[in-house]
């Protein structure tokens, strides 16, 4: 599956870090993670840490995939709000969702503590009111996420110009949020892995498997066999061809980075991840070394060659709204990109085991605009589902739910 377009930042920044052996003789664990990405990394790293003996498979490099092409910005918002999650599922399951993505922040910096060079970092996010109608429903949302105890303070147009130089009729303000680069915390993790004796095997493709109430076994491409007592997919959007249900829709994304820029010209962008209420919607970051990261502008398509043919106009684009936002900036683009990403319904993930195929395959579907923050949360349940206890989230992000 072609799940990017363009130059992806992270891959030109970091290229190959290391290579992993492929699976060349059969093995035997307590889990198999097969997928490579961040979710595989952050579910296997969970696992291990907790004393289970985990093997990872990936089909192509590690971090080659979709979290190449990730922007990276670790926020609790989910993409559905607040008010409209709990006129769905109930106030406090809505609830119980916002506040596990907020503690998500702090555990992936706990994750990210010693590891070198992955460029985990506290941020503000402000989220700007695009229109002058969005007001009134984003006072509304503030206050409704202050209700169930998460930062959210309102800004209005003269705080906004003194503070980020902006015009806007309002924003959400919170210092719940953090950035990362994705493609490097993968590779530590997994690296990570190996030296408390777990297994990592990237170019090691999955062909079958076979589910008893015992157990499972996995075979590869290349004729290996895997003996586990669980498997979890985390193969991103691949992991929907494992499944006669479909749960979600894949779309595309667009992204640029900047040359980096002065600090004096940054300001409190240094600090400050922004997105706005419109949807499709621009969001912006920075990075460590003062880059702008810049994307938005989802679309409808799934079709990589028209991804391809449309990640220059979509940077042009994205450009002309960053400087609408912020036209003192004065920015030079230096590699944009596109990449595939898979909505729900409901914005929320799936994470835990599907009828199809009983208790001990795993699914790991951290689907929608903040999958770092959910894959954390994935793997504490996954985690919780694997030891035979219960854990608060299993029933509003699993399949029971559709």
């Amino acid at each position: 599956m072609d799940l990017k377009s363009g130059y992806p930042w992270w891959a030109v920044r970091n290229g190959l870090i290391h290579a992993f052996p492929p699976l060349e003789k059969d093995l035997r664990c307590d889990v198999l993670v097969v997928g490579g990405g961040i979710t595989g990394a952050l579910i296997a790293d969970e696992l291990s840490r907790h004393g289970h003996d985990v093997a990872v498979i990936e089909q192509r490099d590690i971090g080659w995939g979709s979290t190449a092409a990730s922007t990276a910005l670790l926020q609790y918002e989910i993409d559905t709000h607040l008010l409209e999650l709990a006129q769905r599922y109930g106030q406090d399951a809505a609830a119980l969702a916002y506040r596990a993505c907020a503690e998500a922040i702090p555990a992936l910096g706990e994750v990210a503590r010693g590891l070198k060079d992955v460029d985990f970092q506290r941020m503000d996010s402000l989220y700007l009111a695009s229109r002058h109608r969005d007001v009134p429903r984003l006072m509304a949302e503030g206050d409704a996420r202050r209700g169930i105890g998460l930062d959210a303070r309102w800004l209005g147009p003269e705080a906004l110009r003194e503070r980020f130089d902006v015009e806007a009729g309002g924003a959400l303000l919170t210092r719940q949020a953090a950035r990362v680069d994705p493609y490097r915390l993968t590779y530590a993790l997994l690296q990570r892995l190996r030296r408390r004796g777990g297994h990592v095997h990237d170019r090691t493709v999955l062909h079958s498997l076979d589910a008893t109430a015992r157990g499972v076994t996995a075979r590869t491409e290349a004729g290996a066999t895997i003996r586990a007592r669980h498997v979890v997919l985390a193969m991103g959007y691949a992991n929907q061809r494992w499944l006669k249900q479909r749960v979600a829709r894949n779309r595309s994304s667009y992204a640029f980075i900047t040359d980096p820029i002065d600090a004096d010209v940054l300001g409190r962008l240094r600090t400050t991840m922004v997105w706005e209420s419109a949807r499709p919607y621009l969001y912006l970051r920075a990075t460590g070394d003062q880059r702008l990261l810049v994307g938005g502008l989802d679309d409808a398509i799934d079709i990589p060659a028209r991804r391809d043919r449309r990640v220059q106009s979509k940077a042009d684009q994205l450009m002309k709204q960053l400087l609408r936002w912020f036209p003192r900036l004065d920015p030079v683009p230096a590699f944009s990109w596109g990449g595939t990403f898979a909505e729900t319904a409901d914005g929320l993930p799936f994470f835990g085991p599907h009828e199809q195929w009983g208790p001990r395959v795993h699914f790991a579907m951290a689907y929608g605009g903040n999958g770092i923050t959910y894959s954390m949360i994935g793997a504490q349940l996954l985690r919780a589902r694997i030891e035979r206890r219960t854990h608060a989230l299993e029933g509003l992000f699993g399949f029971g739910r559709l």
